[in-house]
């Protein structure tokens, strides 16, 4: 299960809004046949592995797979039938699939096939693989990801607004690759007025951009900015009806999409937006900043999990702006809670990951 769990994570970035899932065929104590699902729409993790195999060298073989075999047809067969046309003798899975279509009715039909079923091997670590799919199968929002880096003493830049670069270039290695996990990535306005951020991914190898979503309650947003003369059809604008109608129209004719949302105390509203990326099959919004965004994002209820670079600098400023801003919380009884934390040490900065325990 854990080659299996290793294969599936080959497919980051590229099946969503599917589940990454890996296979793997053992006979005789001897791997026979692996894969992974690779990209949206294409074969599933079991058609992978048992292409490998050669007619009825599977039959009697036991069957390693991160997820519930589907027993519906999609995109592509169920994937029962043809575990069933390959005689396995045993599958043992590490989650049930939490997709309503399947929700137990794979494990159903190949148990009443004859075939044995054993669930729930490395099902923790399947389901933290999984946790934006899970997260947007059975409530149709994205898996909201509120990335920050700041100092040692809460700062993300000086108090003259110089922001580059607060982590070191393994931490922003890091960020990179988290951005080729997620389906969108979210910036405030001001981000793009201060920074002018490509937002892209700027790492060797394959990778595959995110939507870029531009929260932008007035289309302020410069026509020359980089997300707009950078892969502009990879960029969304949401706004509001404060915005002009030919300001829009000059994004769409630059070929941004843009949103208009509902306002939600004069700025847009994000529980909309979240909602409204989910109809377009977003499943997972890594929110990157800046601060007023990420108190927004806090209070609308669209961040599952935090994860926060802290850089061992010291920038000082009473006015220097801190992570999370915005008109801030009064009292500690009704602070936003945290799970517990995962620290780890990446170069001289820590990383630290937490779910959000309250909504």
């Amino acid at each position: 299960m854990k080659r299996a769990l290793t294969l599936a994570e080959r497919g980051a970035g590229w099946v969503n809004p599917n589940p990454m899932v890996g296979a793997v065929v053992v006979k005789e104590g001897r791997i026979i046949g692996e894969g992974y699902h690779e990209f949206f729409g294409g074969p599933h993790a079991e058609v992978n592995a048992l292409a490998g195999c050669d007619e009825g060298s599977a039959e009697g073989a036991t069957l390693y797979i991160t997820l519930e075999p589907c027993s519906h047809t999609g995109k592509t067969p169920p994937c029962t039938d043809l575990i069933l046309r390959h005689r396995i003798g045993r599958v043992v899975t590490a989650m049930e699939d939490p997709n309503p279509l399947v929700a137990g009715q794979g494990h159903k039909r190949l148990q009443e096939a004859g075939i044995e079923v054993v669930t729930g091997i490395l099902e923790q670590q399947a389901r933290a693989l999984n946790e934006a799919f899970i997260k947007f199968i059975t409530t149709g929002r994205p898996w909201g990801v509120l990335k920050t880096a700041m100092t040692l003493d809460g700062k993300i830049a000086t108090v003259t607004n110089a922001s580059r670069w607060i982590t070191g270039e393994s931490s922003r290695r890091i960020v990179h690759r988290m951005r080729g996990r997620m389906n969108a990535i979210m910036v405030g306005i001001n981000t793009v007025l201060t920074d002018d951020p490509r937002l892209n991914i700027r790492l060797k190898g394959n990778w595959k951009n995110p939507l870029k979503v531009i929260v932008d309650t007035r289309c302020r947003i410069p026509l020359t900015a980089a997300v707009l003369t950078t892969d502009p059809q990879l960029t969304l604008v949401a706004t509001t009806n404060l915005s002009e109608p030919a300001r829009r129209k000059e994004l769409e004719r630059l070929g941004a999409q843009v949103i208009v949302c509902p306002e939600a105390e004069g700025k847009v509203d994000l529980d909309y937006l979240a909602g409204a990326l989910g109809q377009m099959g977003i499943d997972s919004l890594l929110i990157e900043g800046g601060s007023t965004l990420a108190f927004s994002a806090l209070q609308a209820g669209i961040v599952d999990k935090v994860v926060s670079f802290v850089a061992p600098r010291i920038l000082g400023g009473a006015n220097a702006p801190t992570p999370v801003g915005g008109p801030g919380i009064e009292t500690m009884e009704k602070a936003i809670e945290l799970g517990p934390m995962k620290i780890k040490r990446i170069g001289n900065d820590l990383m630290i990951e937490a779910q959000l325990t309250t909504h």
